[in-house]
């Protein structure tokens, strides 16, 4: 028996293969995303510590400009990477959450009730922790802060330690990030939004339910949903609610559902197939103009993209542009804290404080209680 992971993609012997082979097999690592993630960060926090600390600065407030005619939206560079950049990491973190919840770690309460009890027992702790350091002072409005644990972050340095982590271990990890990240959406919506603007969250609304109609009536294409996920995640940043969860709400209306059934795929494939090898057995064998085998590569294509669920083929595509891009982007343009100062005052405000015990303590022992 021959399994589908054991199967070799064929490659062509062309010299841009050779070339680009290495960078292939760095990307193919499971623990590439998470070393050049670090590198971003350690990159990020010597620039900011550095003599050149104020380009840093610079960089990341220089404006950018995108817009259409008179319709456009100008903001700093760090604001499309926090906003935009990473509405598109939500996005695939909400694929994700909606693949386990039909058919993976979530698909049932039994399997969800762990990794759920366990984000669970992580959010309450640290904010309380938090709470209990900064009641009544200046910083109590930050619980928030020691609740969300860093998805990216957690998973990159997992990826680090390869296969010595035990693949149960990594299953709960990851279930467990995603209901925290479910949590952490919940909470940016509800207590860290300053002014709803009515209308703005009204023609979100509206967004999805085109979403939804276009997902009901069959539509694969991934090109309608872009568009109209970019109106939701404007509506969404102008209504005054993190524009990170317009990528959530669009991955929920993704299609999940195949156009083509497998059996239906095994008899149409081999149809094609057996076309095609009595179209080649003519001679002389020439591809380019052979209208017959044309016709069947290009109907075996599209039959291999309608066995497919486009929330697949949506979450498989972007996924590395996320590691190997928006990630590492994301941790270059944030990790970047000055360490000098009077660090013992810092050290020793409420809020450090607060953020220290509900991270460092108060997020395993949540964990572990729960």
């Amino acid at each position: 028996m021959i399994l589908v992971s054991k199967v070799q993609p064929i490659t062509p012997q062309l010299p841009i293969v050779k070339l680009v082979r290495p960078f292939q097999e760095f990307a193919a690592r499971e623990t590439s995303g998470g070393v050049l993630l670090l590198f971003c960060t350690i990159a990020a926090l010597v620039w900011a510590n550095s003599p050149w600390a104020d380009s840093y600065a610079a960089l990341w407030h220089m404006q950018l400009s995108v817009g259409l005619g008179s319709f456009g939206l100008s903001k700093d560079l760090h604001f499309w990477v926090n906003d935009a950049l990473m509405a598109i990491f939500f996005f695939v973190v909400g694929l994700e959450i909606k693949r386990e919840l039909l058919v993976g770690e979530l698909a049932s309460l039994r399997q969800a009730a762990l990794p759920f009890l366990g984000a669970l027992g992580g959010v309450i702790v640290p904010a309380l922790l938090y709470s209990a350091v900064n009641a009544n002072g200046p910083g109590a409005p930050g619980w928030g802060i020691p609740m969300a644990t860093d998805i990216a972050f957690a998973i990159g340095v997992m990826a680090l330690l390869g296969e010595r982590v035990p693949l149960g271990l990594k299953v709960f990890l990851t279930a467990l990030a995603i209901v925290d990240d479910i949590a952490a959406v919940l909470v940016i919506a509800l207590f860290y939004t300053a002014q709803i603007s009515w209308g703005a969250l009204g023609l979100a609304g509206l967004c999805l339910l085109v979403l939804l109609a276009a997902n009901r009536l069959g539509v694969r294409h991934p090109l309608p949903y872009a568009l109209v996920g970019i109106v939701l995640w404007m509506a969404v940043l102008q209504s005054g609610v993190h524009a990170t969860i317009a990528g959530v709400l669009l991955a929920f209306m993704i299609p999940s559902r195949t156009a083509l059934n497998q059996r239906e795929f095994l008899r149409h494939g081999r149809a094609i197939l057996d076309h095609f090898e009595r179209a080649a057995a003519t001679e002389p064998f020439d591809i380019l103009n052979d209208a017959e085998q044309q016709a069947a590569i290009e109907s075996l294509e599209d039959a291999c993209e309608k066995v497919q669920p486009p929330l697949h083929q949506l979450e498989h595509g972007l996924h590395p542009w996320v590691t190997f891009g928006i990630m590492p982007l994301f941790a270059l343009a944030n990790a970047g804290v000055p360490l000098f100062g009077d660090i013992g005052k810092a050290a020793g405000d409420p809020i450090t404080l607060g953020v220290v015990l509900g991270l460092v303590f108060g997020k395993p022992i949540g964990v572990t209680l729960a």
